[in-house]
């Protein structure tokens, strides 16, 4: 193995998340170009790679970044946003190809999406092919690999499957649950994306990578079905749902927006099967084979019951979410601010206090009035906001970054301040902050703060709409979570 200079692109993201510490290891020199260094503060790997900030739609912020690099690896898509997506996408893609272009970058790595030669595609997956042949034709040597439906713990396609076989027994669905899908384990995503950076390239070109395994989608679901354990469900082929309405339909009953669901969908409009299988030659399988699609799907959950996920769909930020951090202590600059500050002591010890703070969320509840959060995180679904089933990724440990329901981790400062910013669709800025101070040996303090900046009368509106709701939400939540803490302490003693 040749030691090179790596860089990654979209490694805040599900599958860059992964492949950044596995060039690391093996033995490559990695750098990660990131909008938001901070996101990657207490990555596991943080401490092996170099953290850049740039924007590929800022091609003065990429120059530095490229220098010096052997492979460039490009793994930012957007599968949601507005309708200038395509534009923003050939705009970012022809960016990196002059940045590496200047900077003599000797490779550039590009996974984009499998799909027919002919066809009418999608509008996402025809990004995705004008993004490859934008890299192909830059000049610089470019190998893209072209995959279909990803098989893995956390992915937006596992999940999309995983959610709707688990809350439907019967099921009504569009014609493409007849299409045939070659999908493919994430492990063996990564086995290529790492291996592409000495694989044989004689020149700039495309690969299909598939799994073993070529299945209708509706196989799928009925695998996944018998892989957790569940009845074979019935599944109704309505030829009348639009994408849209199976879009709106998935991101009620499923973590996935309504956009990304959308998305999803109608890139499954098209067979998406290998048209062929040049990638043998470049780059050889795993030694112990392709992971079957039953397989794929019995680690995925595998992972998830262990809560070792290691990154998610929703580790990317939305589009339309606030993404300017939150001044600590700030003077305000004039600008009109709401709070709600609480403080209260608790009968156990710092360190026990901090293990209920760092495990609020998902499946552990927001310690008051359930009724009043799931209604929120309903609307939000319903104006197209991301709401509160995208869960937490790990049950007892957050970092910097993590989603978090309809919040995402900004600062933790672990053991003593837990900082969220919120990503609910809203007429303003929100931050939910806790701080716990040891008292004593045996006693502790906790401080919790709601910031809400307003945006004009709206925000103003909002805000006093929810006023009355503050005294059991807040309240409610500063008792549960001093409670909590009080009666692990009595149980342990």
């Amino acid at each position: 193995m040749t030691q090179l200079r790596v860089l990654v692109t979209g490694a805040t993201g599900y599958i860059g998340g992964r492949l950044a510490p596995r060039l690391a290891e093996a033995g490559h020199r990695v750098r990660v170009l990131v909008r938001s260094p901070e996101k990657l503060t207490d990555v596991p790997w943080a401490s092996d790679v170099d953290i850049a900030r740039g924007d590929l739609s800022d091609p003065e912020s990429l120059s530095a970044a490229f220098t010096d690099m052997d492979v460039v690896y490009y793994l930012v898509h957007s599968m949601g946003g507005s309708d200038e997506f395509e534009k923003a996408e050939r705009i970012s893609a022809e960016n990196v190809a002059e940045a590496a272009r200047t900077a003599g970058v000797g490779r550039i790595v590009y996974l984009g999406g499998l799909h027919p030669d002919s066809a009418d595609l999608s509008p996402h997956l025809r990004s995705r092919t004008q993004v490859g042949r934008i890299l192909v034709d830059s000049g610089v040597p470019t190998m893209v690999l072209q995959a279909g439906v990803v098989i893995g713990s956390g992915s937006a396609s596992f999940e999309m499957i995983r959610h709707l076989t688990n809350r439907l027994p019967v099921m009504t669905t569009p014609r493409w649950v007849n299409n045939k899908i070659q999908p493919i384990a994430v492990r063996d995503v990564l086995h290529y994306l790492v291996a592409a950076a000495e694989a044989p390239l004689p020149h700039s070109r495309t690969f299909d990578i598939g799994g073993p395994d070529v299945l209708r989608y509706g196989e799928m679901m009925q695998t996944y079905a018998e892989v957790a354990g569940l009845r074979q469900r019935r599944i109704l082929v309505l030829p009348v749902l639009t994408p849209k309405l199976a879009g709106l339909w998935i991101g009620l009953v499923t973590p996935i927006p309504r956009s990304l669901g959308r998305a999803l969908i109608e890139s499954l409009h098209n067979d998406a099967v290998a048209g062929e299988h040049d990638i043998d030659d470049a780059i050889p399988p795993p030694k112990a084979g392709l992971t079957t699609y039953r397989d794929a799907v019995r680690l995925a959950l595998r992972r998830i019951d262990n809560g070792e996920v290691e990154t998610t769909w929703a580790s990317a930020s939305p589009v339309g979410a606030p993404s300017d951090p939150l001044p600590s202590d700030p003077d305000w600059a004039g600008e009109v601010v709401y709070t709600d500050e609480r403080t209260k002591g608790c009968d156990a010890d710092a360190a026990t206090l901090w293990t209920v703070v760092e495990s609020i969320g998902g499946e552990n509840g927001w310690y008051s009035f359930p009724l009043a959060w799931s209604v929120r995180g309903w609307l939000d679904r319903v104006v197209g906001g991301v709401g509160l089933t995208r869960g937490r990724r790990n049950p007892k440990q957050l970092n910097t970054g993590d989603p978090l329901d309809f919040w995402r981790v900004e600062r933790i400062d672990r053991g003593s301040l837990l900082r969220l910013r919120a990503e609910m669709r809203a007429p303003g800025g929100a931050w939910l902050e806790w701080t716990v101070h040891s008292v004593d040996p045996d006693r502790s303090r906790l401080d919790q703060r709601a910031i809400f900046f307003p945006k004009g009368l709206a925000g103003r509106l909002y805000w006093y709409s929810i006023l009355p709701f503050h005294g059991i939400i807040f309240k409610g939540m500063m008792e549960n979570i001093t409670g909590s803490a009080a009666r692990q302490t009595v149980q342990s003693g």
